[in-house]
Parts: structure tokens; C-alpha cells; sequence
């Protein structure tokens, strides 16, 4: 395949997969909620298999992590409950939040759990990975869809323009031994996207003076989740962790960034609320 060719596919592929994501997170509730424990449940089958862990194993962590995902969620958080969208507060407070931690720490003992009947560490620590930041996206939708929005946007845009300005500048290389095309303009530049993008969006959605400014911040966790599973795929001797995107690899080299993205914003808000 050519590299016009591969760029085509990759952009199709791309715009479908922000369009199914745009209409589950604007639909919300169960529907949001099934969405996110299937790409979890992809993921983990990924992470098993880059770890060479049987599949038996990894099926009985994807049955514990999509059950655990949907009953938390739904005993915790109820998907039926009204979300704040007036503005940070006006129907939700820091006390509401408390149960994230309670469901975090489920989650985290499902992990311990497939680590023990699988006897293998890597999965445990895969359905922590994978886990906890699905379970947060749920309660940040729970709590207000706009912010899944925004992280969404800020991940994006990231990886947008750190590609970009990766391409155009290039210049020294940013880890040559854990992913040689990244460089530093290609870090500088996605942070400096987010940032802009970010207070875009903040200010669109109306989300408040620490989100218009925590876009830069958010950009470099995005580039430094990339890079982490980068790390693990080189470790694995794998160039992608799946195939079942077209041009994009898997849905875990997809979602790398935004998975620790989607942990930090929910504790920003937490934070935000605690001192409102």
C-alpha cells in the first residue's frame, strides 16, 4: 500500500471511529456506558495477547472487567441520574464524587484477582490499566458529558499536531529506543495544540477557568501514555498491539494517551470541586 493510500485509510478509518465516539458520548447512558466496556474488553484481549497470556485467562479478566464496569457503574453511579450541564457544581459537589474511589479500588481487586487465578502479573496489571481509566470516563459522563468532550478533543489534538509538526520539523529525536519517530518539535507541538484546542473548548463548553488552562498539561500526559505503550510493544517485540483497525493498528495503540488523560481530568475535577 502506498503512503497516500495508508494516510486515506487511516483518515476514514479515524473519522469513523470520533463519529461513533461523538454520538455515544452525546446519546450517554447505557448505550456510552456498552461502548466503553467493549473497547475495554478489546484492549485487555490485546494486552494479553502482546503478553502471550492463554486465552482462557484473558477471557475470564474481560468477563470480570466488563461485568465489574457495568454493575460498579450502575451501583455507584446510575446512569439514569441527572448530569450537571448549567456548570461545575450546579447539580453535582465533591461529595458526589467519593464513590469513584470506592469503584477504583473494585476495580483495581478485579485486577488482583485475574493476576491470581491466572498466576500471571501482566494481566492483573492490564485490567488495572485498562480498568480504572474506563470506569473514571464512565463517571465523568455520568457527571457531565461535556468534559468527556473536552478530553476527547484534548487527546485528539494532541496526537494531531505532534504528528504534524513531527513531520515538518522534525529535528532530534525525542526516545530513539522506545519509538524512533517521535521528536521533541512532535512533543512540543501536540502540547501546544492541546493547549490551544483545550481552551477552545473550555471556553465553548463553559467548563471553567482550570479547564481553559489545563489543555498543555493534559497534552503531555497524552504524549507520555503513547510513549509508555510504546514501551510495552517494544518489550513485547510487537509493532502494534492488534489489527482490527484499518491503518491504525489496534484499539489500545488508538487509545494509549487518552487513557491516562481520562484519569487526570477526572481527578481535576475532583480537585476543582473539593476547593470550589
Amino acid at each position: 500500500m502506498s503512503k497516500a493510500d495508508d494516510l486515506t485509510t487511516r483518515f476514514a478509518a479515524g473519522v469513523a471511529m470520533i463519529a461513533v465516539a461523538c454520538a455515544a458520548i452525546y446519546i450517554g447512558g447505557w448505550p456510552f456506558r456498552l461502548l466503553v466496556a467493549a473497547a475495554a474488553a478489546i484492549m485487555l484481549l490485546e494486552w494479553g495477547d502482546m503478553h502471550k497470556v492463554g486465552r482462557i485467562w484473558i477471557y475470564v479478566a474481560i468477563t470480570l472487567l466488563t461485568a465489574g464496569l457495568l454493575a460498579v457503574g450502575w451501583r455507584l453511579f446510575p446512569p439514569d441520574q441527572i448530569d450537571f450541564i448549567e456548570g461545575i457544581g450546579a447539580a453535582v459537589d465533591a461529595e458526589s464524587f467519593r464513590p469513584a474511589l470506592t469503584g477504583a479500588a473494585a476495580i483495581a481487586g478485579l485486577g488482583v484477582l485475574a493476576g491470581l487465578v491466572s498466576r500471571r502479573l501482566a494481566l492483573a496489571w492490564g485490567l488495572v490499566y485498562v480498568g480504572i481509566p474506563a470506569f473514571a470516563l464512565i463517571v465523568l459522563e455520568w457527571a457531565r458529558f461535556d468534559i468527556v468532550f473536552w478530553l476527547m478533543l484534548v487527546t485528539w489534538s494532541s496526537d494531531i499536531f505532534a504528528y504534524f509538526a513531527g513531520r515538518a520539523i522534525g529535528g532530534p529525536k525525542l526516545a530513539p529506543t522506545i519509538s524512533p519517530n517521535k521528536t521533541w518539535a512532535g512533543l512540543i507541538g501536540g502540547i501546544g495544540g492541546a493547549a490551544v484546542i483545550g481552551a477552545a473548548a473550555a471556553y465553548a463548553f463553559d467548563l471553567g477557568p482550570v479547564f481553559l488552562l489545563a489543555g498543555a498539561p493534559m497534552g503531555l500526559i497524552a504524549q507520555l501514555g503513547d510513549l509508555y505503550e510504546s514501551r510495552v510493544k517494544r518489550r513485547a517485540g510487537v509493532k502494534d498491539s492488534g489489527t482490527l483497525l484499518p491503518g491504525h493498528g489496534g484499539v489500545l495503540d488508538r487509545l494509549d494517551g487518552l487513557l491516562p488523560v481520562i484519569v487526570a481530568t477526572l481527578a481535576l475535577l475532583m480537585v476543582s470541586l473539593g476547593s470550589a
